[in-house]
């Protein structure tokens, strides 16, 4: 078959163990500065306006590429946009550790969500190509989805024990050292399968994508300028999308059930655990009067009960049960312990109002990941994995950006600074909870009669 790849000869451990990698590096990149922010504003002087976009530059163009990216691993193949992609997330930290300023350590924070753009969903396709579907495949999913869902927190984490050890400067450069880890040792050879980029659809789509979440993340007229002239650019997305023959994204996917459900449990679960993050170190450091260290600390258990659930736990109930149905009782356990928060009091226990919110979430997380990943590629075929994968990712970074504004915006209608609270994490509860329903809801598509649209992205029946 042309443009499947050569498989490499019996290292799919080392294969999975890179993709692997590459995802933690990728999706942690957004989380492991946090905790170094107040270091790195006192080193350059920075406000806090200016500081957050230290933050908001990887997300934007994570976000805003990752479309591109799809296509590019799709059209020139997967292994060699995949390395692109880690030389580039790579050398940015590089530069990024080197900054004598802020204009350089923001440009570099840019192109490193470029360079995870361009590995992220080459990576979710490469995982394909080396495990065939089927059990092998729902564990390597599991393990693959397990170090996905931890390593935000996980980063959150690191970050804080490297920056009161070692300074700002080394979370940047353990991902010099991690990027330069990462090879393409045991992936497939996997050619370009042809086609074109289609530019005028990859210049509306990003800066559609790119100013969604610059304006999710900002206030006042920036955001509603931004959100105008994103959804004006979508729209001219979706209508070239519609006319070109070869579309930077085939929107049949989204008549696939599977698809759409992954994309709402990735879109969910992002706005729920992310969002119970943000607010995570303002109540343990402000209210419980925790160190910055001691915060990061307090939510090990939740990337525990992550990795433990993701990794042995979900890949043997995807053998029994559907993907859709995990996706529904993930998201009814992340609203469920991102609710489980509204009982905390100004001077809580740990024990009693904070950690039980954070297994139950994880728990959820470690269900929801795997699944939703699984889902995401279901009934689409192969030479489309890389595209669909970049939805999937799409979709998390918006729940990140989007779900997180939305909660502060909640927590902001009271007076009150914990009642604030208290009615984010209730929003985000019902939030996931609607998700839930709605993908219980869905009905299996009848494999008679699909759509002319469906019929473009899909080879076999989605399974769910």
């Amino acid at each position: 078959m042309t443009g499947t790849g050569e498989m490499p000869r019996a290292r799919p451990g080392l294969a999975l163990a890179v993709l692997a990698g590459a995802l933690a590096l990728d999706v942690s990149g957004l989380g492991v500065l946090n905790a170094a922010l107040p270091s790195v504003g006192d080193r350059f002087g920075l406000d806090d306006t200016t500081l957050q976009w230290v933050m908001i530059a990887y997300a934007v163009t994570f976000a805003g590429f990752l479309l591109v990216g799809g296509r590019l691993a799709d059209v020139f193949g997967r292994r060699r946009v995949f390395a692109s992609g880690i030389a580039l997330f790579t050398v940015a930290a590089l530069v990024g550790a080197l900054a004598p300023g802020t204009a350089v350590l923001l440009g570099a924070r840019a192109a490193q969500g470029i360079g995870a753009a361009l590995s992220g969903p080459a990576a979710l396709a490469l995982l394909t190509e080396v495990f065939p579907a089927g059990p092998a495949r729902n564990r390597a999913f599991s393990v693959y989805a397990a170090v996905g869902a931890a390593s935000f927190s996980g980063g959150v984490l690191l970050g804080g024990v490297l920056t009161q050890f070692l300074g700002w400067r080394s979370v940047l450069w353990f991902s010099v050292v991690v990027g330069l880890a990462v090879t393409r040792a045991g992936l497939p050879r996997g050619v370009g399968r042809g086609g074109r980029l289609d530019l005028p659809g990859a210049i509306s789509g990003t800066l559609g994508l790119t100013l969604l979440v610059v304006g999710a993340s900002s206030n006042g007229a920036v955001a509603w300028s931004a959100l105008c002239a994103a959804v004006a650019l979508l729209a001219l997305f979706v209508v070239r999308e519609h006319r070109t023959a070869d579309p930077l994204l085939p929107l049949g996917l989204f008549r696939v059930p599977s698809v759409r459900a992954a994309s709402l449990a990735a879109f969910l679960q992002y706005m729920g655990s992310v969002g119970m993050l943000f607010f995570a170190p303002l109540y343990l450091q402000g209210m419980l009067n925790y160190s910055p260290l001691e915060s990061g600390l307090a939510l090990v258990p939740m990337s525990l009960a992550v990795f433990l659930t993701a990794n042995y736990a979900t890949g043997r109930l995807l053998a029994r049960h559907t993907p859709r149905t995990l996706m529904a009782v993930g998201l009814v356990l992340i609203g469920g312990g991102t609710a489980l928060w509204m009982s905390t009091p100004h001077h809580g226990s740990y024990a009693l109002h904070v950690l039980p919110g954070l297994v139950i979430s994880g728990i959820g997380q470690g269900l929801n990941f795997p699944s939703m990943t699984s889902a995401a590629l279901t009934g689409v075929p192969p030479e489309r994995h890389a595209v669909a994968g970049a939805v999937n990712v799409v979709a998390q970074q918006i729940g990140a950006s989007v779900g997180v504004a939305v909660m502060v915006l909640v927590a902001a209608t009271s007076d009150d600074q914990l009642t604030g609270y208290h009615l984010a994490y209730l929003a985000a509860g019902l939030a996931c909870a609607f998700g839930a329903a709605s993908i219980a809801a869905v009905r299996r598509a009848s494999p008679a009669t699909p759509s002319p649209a469906t019929r473009t992205v899909m080879t076999a029946q989605p399974e769910d």
